[in-house]
């Protein structure tokens, strides 16, 4: 798989793999801390839920002890018992009603006989006469034990504690029962939500009888509350956990009476979703508080990055710098005791001291290098001065000779000005290859500089024929046309004297055009020219070809061994090459190749 591009550089990866750690350590702390808070706060509103369900089981356990307390006690008023002696309805019916006003929160007192037929109803419900007398209740009371029963009304749930009502001593005699109803309602189920801080629904079997909750969600109740456990039931827009339980009585009652097909419950119920939004905010924050980290630890990852690759960045610009133009005194800044990275530091240092070491290796190479040039310049002067130096005074000597006829004074006098000219040669030499060599950039047809410079070596009396063959339809090149026209006259005389060292002129070419010497050009392929310089001359000596530009090497008597040299500077300096080879089919060829802009995009004109 190719690595995105994006990976190429050390700062991008550097910054990349640090946002990416503190993104991820982040993000990770985050959902740790918001699944512990809410994990927490689910916790805390299951634990409410229990607390609050046991206040609800202990408050109506403490609602049905009262009640039946309440009841027993009423069951022994003799006066009571007077009454439900007669038997008579109209007896027993004020005191029903006056007992059911002392009993606060009661909903219906019901007065029975042995027989279970009813002697009194007193209270806001209506109920059936017939129904009523058939409770279990009812009938566990007349067989002598308390007892309590429910039944669903339209309002709520009904919950029924009846209690026997004994005349005579022992053994007593059950005369009849007495029934305290109490209904739980709307009403009800408010009470018990604000005791607790929770909503309550009653319920008998499997259905809601009466809640603090809207009716429209009871059937959600219905089914959540089957399960036994805590479930979470939608209602609207909100959320409940509930918890169900069966509704407690106290031991005195005795029980539902037998035969009670269906049990009462009751279900406690806690708003998850005001219980939980509380996060919202918390979660607002922690999101806000992350997103600000990671803003804050992309920035630092970046800058961090930055310590590392900006010394980098500086040390390859330098390296750069020092390739392109060999400048070995450029130095990559250092500061010590700053945020930039410790082994960036030590590079830059390692790199500054390497450059100061090059620079000293070859300032001692150039030195040894000057001290051998002039060594060996030294001694071709003195051997090439020498010479001429002997001749003149050997002319000078005949011209002090009285005797000396005009004939041999004219002859020392030509020598003694053929040496000065072979001495101002030889020094003229040295000084052009000692000294930088500038150039002046012209459009310039190199058809036309060889032909001048083939007419320049011919009319300086070279006695051999020079052929141009010069390639048609040349494009102009910009190069120095005076320095080339140099470099091709120095090869055309080394030709010249190369095929007069060989005598008659042979060859192919020499027979076929009668020219010994031949000057050629041709269009080079990537732009620019070719231009050939071929003599029938005895060719080049294997031994001397990998010396021929070496400065002061020669194969000549009296040459000084720097032509050569000097032609591949200039053509160096032209931005092109020079190279030798044996001729076709033979003698020598000299090859320069040259381009058609000037090196490293030279001035078009003026000195460079």
């Amino acid at each position: 798989m190719p690595i995105p591009r994006i990976l190429y550089s050390l700062t991008n990866r550097i910054f990349l793999a640090a946002a990416l750690l503190v993104i991820v350590a982040t993000g990770a702390t985050a959902i740790f801390v918001n699944a512990r808070v809410t994990a927490q706060a689910e916790w805390d509103l299951r634990r409410e839920l229990i607390e609050s369900g046991a206040v609800v089981e202990r408050q109506g356990e403490a609602l049905v002890e009262n009640f039946s307390l309440l009841a027993r006690l009423i069951a022994d008023l003799p006066k009571l018992k007077a009454a439900v002696a007669t038997g008579d309805p109209p007896t027993v019916q004020p005191l029903a009603a006056e007992y059911q006003q002392m009993l606060s929160g009661s909903s219906l007192v019901m007065v029975t006989d042995g027989d279970a037929r009813v002697l009194a109803l007193a209270g806001p419900l209506a109920v059936d006469r017939e129904r009523a007398s058939a409770l279990p209740s009812v009938r566990a009371a007349l067989g002598g034990a308390p007892s309590s029963s429910f039944r669903p009304h339209a309002d709520g749930l009904l919950q029924v504690l009846s209690v026997p009502i004994t005349v005579g001593g022992a053994p007593a005699r059950i005369a009849g029962s007495l029934s305290v109803g109490f209904l739980l309602d709307g009403a009800v189920a408010s009470d018990f939500k604000q005791l607790t801080g929770s909503d309550i629904a009653f319920g008998l079997g499997e259905r809601v009888r009466a809640s603090t909750l809207p009716q429209e969600s009871w059937a959600a109740v219905d089914r959540a509350h089957r399960s036994g456990q805590m479930a979470v039931v939608s209602s609207g827009d909100a959320e409940y956990v509930l918890l169900a339980r069966p509704f407690m009585q106290a031991s005195g009652a005795g029980g539902s009476a037998p035969g009670t097909a269906e049990s009462p419950f009751v279900v406690v119920l806690r708003s998850r979703s005001e219980r939980l939004r509380f996060l919202g905010p918390i979660q607002t924050a922690i999101a806000v508080t992350a997103v600000l980290t990671m803003l804050l630890a992309t920035v630092l990852s970046y800058g961090v990055a930055r310590t590392v690759t900006r010394p980098l960045g500086a040390i390859t610009r330098v390296m750069r710098e020092v390739a392109a133009t060999g400048d070995l005194s450029r130095k990559i800044p250092v500061q010590p005791g700053s945020w930039e990275d410790e082994d960036a530091r030590l590079l830059a240092s390692t790199f500054n001291t390497l450059t100061d070491s090059i620079a000293r290796f070859e300032k001692e190479a150039a030195q040894r290098e000057r001290l051998s040039s002039l060594g060996r310049l030294s001694s071709v002067i003195a051997h090439e001065i020498r010479n001429p130096l002997m001749i003149i005074k050997s002319a000078a000597r005949t011209l002090r000779q009285s005797e000396a006829g005009a004939g041999a004074r004219e002859e020392a006098i030509q020598d003694i000005d053929q040496e000065v000219v072979r001495l101002n040669r030889i020094v003229s030499e040295v000084l052009d290859y000692a000294k930088p060599i500038t150039f002046t950039w012209h459009d310039a047809d190199p058809n036309a500089v060889c032909r001048e410079a083939a007419q320049a070596v011919q009319a300086a009396g070279a006695g051999v024929a020079i052929r141009a063959a010069l390639a048609p339809g040349l494009t102009t090149i910009r190069t120095d046309a005076e320095r080339l026209r140099t470099v091709l006259v120095n090869l055309l005389q080394n030709a010249v004297q190369a095929v007069r060292a060989a005598g008659t002129p042979s060859g192919d070419l020499a027979r076929a055009a009668g020219a010994p010497i031949e000057i050629r050009t041709m269009a080079r392929d990537a732009g620019g020219v070719i231009v050939v310089v071929h003599d029938e001359g005895p060719g080049i000596d294997p031994a001397a070809a990998g010396r021929l530009f070496e400065p002061f090497f020669t194969t000549r008597r009296g040459g000084t061994g720097l032509g050569l040299a000097i032609a591949r500077n200039i053509v160096d300096g032209l931005g092109g090459t020079i190279a030798v080879s044996g001729g076709t089919p033979s003698g020598t060829d000299v090859h320069i190749t040259l381009p058609a802009a000037p090196p490293h995009g030279g001035p078009g004109d003026g000195r460079s």
